[in-house]
């Protein structure tokens, strides 16, 4: 698939999702708490807790999506960027940043040819994009815009697993659709990463708490998550087997 092609299938895909969810949200208020976007998996409030202090700062929303994150950090004071290749969704990101009165400048752009000048971001934060890009692409724009003491957390669908990557395939779950060239990431893509950010952090997430896919017991969840922290603390080479990564990158070593 060709460039072009893939920015046609990627920007129609989210487009007809983001219509999808207008029917819901027309139902429903835009207005949400911070605990509920940085709740709704478990690696997410971690993840937000990497990028440090961002009051102040030039913070930019990479594949912004329906903009939650977005007002999370503009609520935190961040001086925020959203950008996404969907105009349907930038559309609900810019109503939902209305309705929870927060100030974000929205951007329809390629995440591989960013509109930003060099430095021009001090965090960059992204959620389940990067493994729609050619990531060497992209991680070198990233590395371009990023301040020289910047950080960029990803968080990542991640492809190790064998067995879960048989279960994406085969098994029929919640929100399971995905364009066609989309893939998890995997080491391969690290290794790239590396010859880019001379700072590479990997942290695994659900690797027991996976099955929350198919099974949505409270309970049991969090029984799951539990062993999750448990395991991944003790044995931290059982993160490559995990449903998830969180990448943090610096254009420097700490």
């Amino acid at each position: 698939m060709t460039t072009t092609d893939r920015l046609v299938t990627e920007q129609a895909f989210h487009d007809r999702h983001a219509h999808q969810r207008s029917a819901d949200l027309r139902r429903q208020s835009l207005v949400f708490a911070d605990d509920i976007y940085l709740d709704h998996e478990t690696w997410v409030r971690p993840a937000f807790a990497r990028l440090g202090e961002v009051r102040g700062k030039r913070v930019l929303d990479l594949g912004c999506g329906h903009g939650m994150a977005a007002v999370v950090l503009a609520r935190r004071g961040a001086a925020v960027t959203a950008v996404d290749l969907s105009a349907g969704y930038l559309a609900e990101a810019r109503n939902r940043a209305h309705a929870n009165q927060v100030t974000i400048e929205f951007v329809k752009a390629d995440a591989e040819k960013l509109p930003f000048v060099d430095g021009a971001f001090d965090v960059i934060w992204g959620s389940a994009i990067l493994h729609h890009l050619h990531v060497e692409r992209a991680a070198r724009e990233l590395f371009r815009i990023l301040s020289p003491c910047g950080t960029g957390v990803l968080c990542e669908p991640w492809g190790e697993n064998p067995v879960l990557s048989w279960a994406r395939q085969r098994l029929p779950y919640p929100a399971k659709g995905r364009t066609p060239d989309e893939q998890p990431l995997r080491l391969e893509h690290i290794t790239t990463l590396r010859h880019i950010f001379p700072a590479v952090e990997c942290h695994g997430y659900q690797l027991l708490g996976m099955a929350g896919r198919l099974v949505r017991r409270r309970r049991l969840l969090s029984g799951l998550d539990w062993c999750d922290r448990l395991l991944l603390n003790r044995i931290p080479r059982l993160q490559n087997y995990c449903r998830y990564v969180v990448l943090t990158l610096r254009r420097h070593h700490v």
